[in-house]
């Protein structure tokens, strides 16, 4: 068996976010990592939406990276450490609208390794040096300079190492045009690691160390260094020079410090804390991530804490010795793992689970009546600042990115009966967690929609001059009348625009600098800018049937296939062209292309003709109306397009490629590249769009052409990131499109359905899915699908949680204790508080849930409505009850009844991993009578945590611990039938077909047993023999699974031919078969016929259809939303063809971050039978001259190879 992975949606969990002007522009950009991927966003400045400019695969994991820029020059470079042993210097090309490398210096081994550097990156603020250290003993300095063509250049590494220390944080101190200085967190456990008494250990302490970096003797030295009374977690660089004190904050727990050097002493102010907090109050507090914002008057620090409360630092100075340490409440958002304060008074932040979102800063909290809390004001030791949490005062929401990560389980079924499937993924963490259903297509926004007095059978958008940038009349077309309508704050109707509005319009279009014109049945209207009107009628009893308008020339075909020509002269005036042209069939449909800048007049028709062919027909003077080209075709066109796609987003300028788009009556939709010069027709592309015919428009995207196409289902095909997009639109049917274009929407469409005219915007393109999410209670951890109602059943658990009734409980007490507090006098307040206390509610999702401490666990069991996201029942758990497995069963001797089993754990502790009250094997009875209900039918008390359940011939396997046990339903509690303890850790999925059962073990892969139902037996007859940390697994037939592990590789295992799951007696007469075993293991063991490694944990595996009339594949689901396919090749010349193409890519396109990409995919086991799809389609982003290169080495032109890349991936994905 040979693979092809192919990604659908890349991952969209963010580890990494800088800000900078890596454009060159003045507009700020945002760079992030998203573990294996990097991403270039771009907010916009005006309307907040965030705009993806490049987004590549690095084929390596990015630890850190950060943005610099070489003194007085107007261009951020992105520097990078990854798992590659190499440091790399990333420069942004906004012509080729991707990132180039400047610089690849290697100093040590790949993969992520204590020693070797690149988890830590700290870069001098002028952009003169950068440190890069690693987790333990090594740094590396480099000098950063420019050459005589002004080109970054780098040095030498220079050496910073100390043994036996682990480095927390490092950052590079800002000290003007001083030598270069570094400030690490750091921990020398050299005399803990000697000491055999334990002492040493518990007495090491953090250090602050600062390294300087000696410019004129090219050395570094440890300038000082300084052990610290609180664990510091990270450092902010304050800054230096002109700007401010220099130095460094320390966050730790509880504290946050300021230290420099000299005599400055140090300033320590606490953390504060929220009033009544349910958590622990023994509990520390800790900075997780901060931004800074500086202009040339102020600077300030916005820290976000553990909670997701937001605090802003100020420092208050005295001749540049700092003299307290000022903290403000500002707001709380969801915690982030990296925070951007913009130019443009954005704030982006990436949040560690989630959503990510972008938010303006209305305010920065100077004028509020919020306490300032401050270092100045005298405090007992471990004694803090309280304060009340509230709702956004200084941040607006403005645009929100959809996170699915961490994704931790996914199901594709078509529940909705759309015939395409739906993908249900279960995200998030704790209260922000949600289900969300991901079907293909683009998201549509509506912004308005209208009803008309009938039902129109087309509508058009046009201009009053060339040179303006909105549309300004909406042209509607019933069958006897047309309407006119005008665009401005609102829509109305228009009765003096010059059109002829008794009559039904086949087009109608803005020509020349300032006139119009409109075509109807009986002749052409021509309409001047001064409402004068010349009118071309058809002769005799002849009328236009189809036409084709652009901005300088119009095209009508008469009855009987009879083609008239028109061109506007220098004047304005529209001459008919002397000759006419006969077809020889019924003309269709025609199409212009658009007039190229610069030129008069477009050089190609396009005419679809009743005998299954269209013709390029030329428009040149020379040769007019004599034709160029044909293509046959499968059926009768329905409708053409000519479009010019292929520029990039940024160079509109460069010139695109002429596409001729054909609409067949058979809902196939072809492109065909339409040679610029000849007019030759060549490397046709198809698509099945639907049932009925496709109808073809031409609409703005992204200030480029891209092409509406409208079947039974509405499809954009445009440019996009340097790949053609085809998706469909997640909306109901359209019958007729226009572009449209004004302030509020400049790159809308107006289309038509049924009687309303609707006006829509497409603004997440790129996206493959659209979401819609219904929110959580706690972390979902499983969930199946109760396939007879259309309903899931998920089960959520939260570690560190308290139930809803135990926070009751918790908040009673409290309010119990402030009344006692009270002094005598203070009583009614103190009962008004309590009250207060009592009914205030924090949304959670916001603010956080109440951390419980450890070992307390909270679970709800919900059955779910994903069609309307309604919740239709909901079962709590007990307090310390962890729902950790869940399975839909029916039992034989209840044939008619479903049963939902859950596994629940009691009193769990995760180190080490024990259920200390065992387990509980739940059974509820699922009834749809009147309202949907989960009956308790007992609890089956076991001895450890049930960690997986599966249906089995009428009864339910559970893996408990170690054991694989068979049971049956019984009146009182489940009844153990049958077991087996031969499984060495834990087991964690379990997969049946037949009597065959495949069990996975957390550390041992998988085992193979046969239900032997003679005897009653559960006996394993094959196992791996790889160890394997499984996370998820699928069956793919009788003899072959596919298995995930928590180190990011996918396998796929099967049993050779020759092994035997008969029982056959032993020839020694002492043992059978089973039980011999060798070196602990199976006698027989199963082969490994594919692995590769994704990059990301994979927590689901699924054999799925996903396209109506598709082939199956194997869709996996990674932690961090990544949503791709493993799909089989089904001819051996395709595997062949490749096979090459992946090899020419890997020594022609390097990866990025300079990973080598054989050794990135064999990360952990040899890659086998797997060619990497996103490597080969990276072959579109090339240089023309390397696809050129590469395409003759495979004997084919590139646009072959592309088609090839095309097919493979429409065959079975999207």
């Amino acid at each position: 068996m040979y693979l092809y992975n192919l990604t659908l949606q890349r991952a969209t969990g963010i580890t990494h976010a800088v800000h900078g002007n890596f454009s060159g522009t003045k507009l700020q950009e945002v760079a992030v990592s998203r573990g294996k991927i990097l991403e270039l966003l771009r907010p916009d400045p005006n309307t907040g939406k965030v705009y993806t400019l490049y987004a590549s695969e690095v084929f390596g994991v990015i630890r850190s990276m950060m943005s610099f820029r070489l003194t007085g020059g107007s261009k951020d470079y992105l520097v990078i450490g990854s798992d590659s042993g190499r440091i790399v210097i990333l420069e942004y090309n906004p012509q080729k609208s991707c990132f180039e490398k400047v610089h690849q210096e290697t100093f040590g081994k790949s993969g992520c390794r204590r020693i070797v550097p690149g988890q830590h990156l700290a870069m001098d603020p002028k952009g003169r040096a950068l440190m890069v250290a690693a987790v333990e003993k090594q740094k590396l300095v480099y000098i950063l300079n420019r050459d005589a063509a002004a080109r970054l250049t780098i040095s030498s590494p220079l050496e910073a190492h100390k043994s036996s220390t682990l480095v927390y944080h490092a950052v590079g101190v800002d000290v003007g045009f001083e030598n270069p200085v570094f400030a690490c967190l750091e921990m020398d456990y050299e005399e803990a690691d000697t000491d055999p008494t334990g002492e040493a250990a518990h007495n090491t302490h953090q250090t602050l160390t600062f390294y300087e970096l000696d410019l004129g003797l090219n050395h570094v030295v440890r300038k000082y260094s300084e052990p610290l009374e609180e664990h510091g977690n990270f450092l902010i660089a304050v800054p230096g020079g002109s700007d401010g004190p220099s130095g460094v904050l320390i966050c730790s727990e509880n504290y946050i410090t300021y230290k420099n050097f000299g005599d400055q002493p140090d300033i320590r102010c606490p953390i504060p804390r929220r009033r009544n907090d349910l958590d622990d109050p023994e509990r520390g507090m800790i900075f997780v991530c901060s931004a800074n914002h500086k202009t040339k008057a102020m600077f300030f620090f916005l820290a976000q804490t553990e909670q997701g409360d937001i605090f802003k630092i100020t420092l208050e100075t005295d001749e540049d010795m700092v003299t307290e340490i000022k903290l403000k409440y500002f707001d709380t958002i969801p915690v982030a793992t990296s925070m951007c304060v913009l130019k443009t008074g954005f704030l982006f932040v990436a949040a560690e689970f989630g959503n990510h979102c972008l938010y303006q800063i209305a305010r920065l909290g100077e004028e509020d009546e919020e306490p300032e809390f401050s270092s100045a004001i005298p405090l007992e030791e471990g004694d803090t600042f309280f304060f009340a949490p509230r709702a956004l005062r200084n941040l607006l929401p403005v645009e929100e990115l959809d996170s699915l990560s961490p994704a931790m389980g996914c199901t594709i079924a078509d529940l909705a009966n759309e015939d395409t499937p739906q993908l249900y993924v279960a995200c998030g963490r704790g209260p922000r967690s949600c289900l969300r259903v991901l079907r293909h297509g683009l998201e549509v926004s509506e912004m308005a929609v209208s009803e008309l007095p009938g039902n129109p059978n087309a509508v058009w958008t046009v201009k009053r001059k060339s040179d303006e940038d909105f549309d300004a009349y909406i042209i509607v077309s019933f069958v006897n009348a047309t309407l006119v309508l005008s665009i401005g704050e609102t829509v109305e109707e228009v009765t003096d625009s010059g059109f002829l509005g008794t009559t039904p319009t086949l087009s109608c279009a803005q020509i020349g600098d300032d006139a119009l014109v409109q075509v109807y049945p009986e002749g052409i209207r021509h309409i001047r800018a001064d409402k004068r009107v010349n009118e071309w009628r058809t002769p005799g009893k002849k009328a236009i049937v189809k036409c084709a308008v652009n901005q300088r020339q119009v095209v009508i075909a008469l009855t009987g296939g009879e083609l008239v020509y028109f061109e506007m002269d220098p004047t304005g005036q529209l001459n008919e062209y002397t000759d006419r042209r006969e077809m020889s069939a019924d003309i269709i449909c025609m199409s212009l292309a658009s007039v190229p800048t610069g030129e008069q007049r477009s050089r190609f028709l396009a005419v679809g003709l009743a005998d299954n062919t269209v013709r390029i027909i030329s428009l040149d003077p020379s040769d007019c109306l004599s034709p160029l080209s044909m293509q046959a075709l499968p059926a009768t066109p329905e409708s053409l397009s000519i479009v010019e796609m292929g520029m990039t987003e940024v160079d509109t300028s460069g010139q695109g490629i002429l596409y001729l788009n054909i609409g067949l009556q058979n809902g196939v939709l072809l492109r065909t590249v339409l040679d610029q010069v000849t007019g030759d027709l060549s490397d046709t592309r198809t698509r099945y769009l639907g049932s009925r015919p496709v109808k073809l428009f031409k609409v703005r995207m992204q200030g480029s052409d891209a092409a509406l196409a409208m079947s039974s289902r509405s499809w954009l095909s445009y440019y996009y990131q340097n790949r053609f997009h085809l998706t469909p639109l997640s909306y109901e049917t359209l019958e007729f499109a226009s572009g449209f274009s004004s302030e509020q929407c400049p790159e809308g469409i107006v289309a038509i359905s049924t009687n309303t005219l609707r006006i829509l915007a497409l603004e997440k393109l790129g996206a493959v899915f659209n979401q819609v999410s219904t929110p959580l209670e706690y972390t979902p951890r499983k969930f199946v699908v109760n396939t007879d109602s259309g309903h899931l059943i998920v089960v959520e658990t939260d570690h560190n949680a308290y139930t809803e009734k135990m926070k009751q409980q918790r908040k009673q007490q409290m309010a119990e204790e402030m009344v006692e507090a009270a002094g005598e006098g203070e009583q009614e307040l103190a009962a008004e508080m309590a009250a207060a206390f009592l009914s205030e509610v924090l949304p959670e999702a916001v603010f956080g849930s109440p951390k419980a401490g450890s070992g307390m666990w909270a679970s709800v069991i919900r059955v779910l409505n994903p069609a309307d996201g309604q919740t239709l029942c909901k079962v709590a758990l007990e307090q310390n009850e962890a729902a950790l497995s869940v399975a839909l069963v029916k039992f034989s001797s209840q044939p008619d009844e479903q049963y939902v089993v859950v596994g629940a754990a009691r009193e769990l502790s995760l180190q080490p991993w024990h259920a200390r009250s065992g387990g509980l094997l739940i059974t509820y009875r699922l009834s749809h009578a009147g309202e949907t209900r989960l009956d308790l039918v007992h609890a089956t008390p076991v001895e450890e945590a049930p960690t997986a359940l599966c249906p089995f011939q009428g009864r339910v396997l559970a893996g408990v611990g170690k054991c694989l046990r068979l049971y049956d339903l019984g009146r009182k509690k489940l009844l153990r039938k049958c077991e087996n303890k031969y499984i060495p850790n834990a087991i964690v999925t379990i997969q049946c077909m037949g009597n065959r059962v495949v069990v996975s073990d957390v550390q041992e892969s998988f085992f193979f047993l046969r239900y032997k139902r003679l005897e009653n037996q559960l006996v394993i007859f094959a196992d791996d023999s790889v160890p394997r940390w499984i996370t998820a697994s699928c069956m793919l037939d009788y003899d072959t699974i596919a298995g995930a592990d928590k180190f990011g590789n996918v396998s796929i295992v099967r049993l050779p031919s020759s092994i035997s799951d008969e029982v056959d007696e032993d020839p020694t007469g002492i043992k059978s078969l089973w039980d011999r075993g060798w070196l602990g293991g199976s006698s027989q063991k199963a082969e490994v016929i594919a692995n590769f490694h994704v990059g990301e944990t994979v927590l689901s595996l699924q054999k799925a259809t996903l396209i109506p009339g598709g082939s199956e594949s194997l869709v996996f689901v990674t932690l961090s939303g990544t949503i791709g396919v493993l799909v089989p090749f089904t001819a051996h010349e395709d595997h062949d063809f490749f096979q090459h193409l992946e090899m020419h890519m890997r020594s022609e396109n390097p990866p990025l971050c300079g990973r080598d990409h054989l050794s990135f995919r064999s990360s952990y086991f040899p890659v086998k039978n797997v060619i990497d799809g996103d490597l080969c389609e990276q072959f579109n982003s090339l240089d023309p001259s390397k696809q050129k290169s590469i395409a003759e080495e495979l004997d084919r032109n590139p646009s072959e190879v592309s088609k090839k890349l095309e097919d493979i991936r429409t065959r079975y994905a999207f």
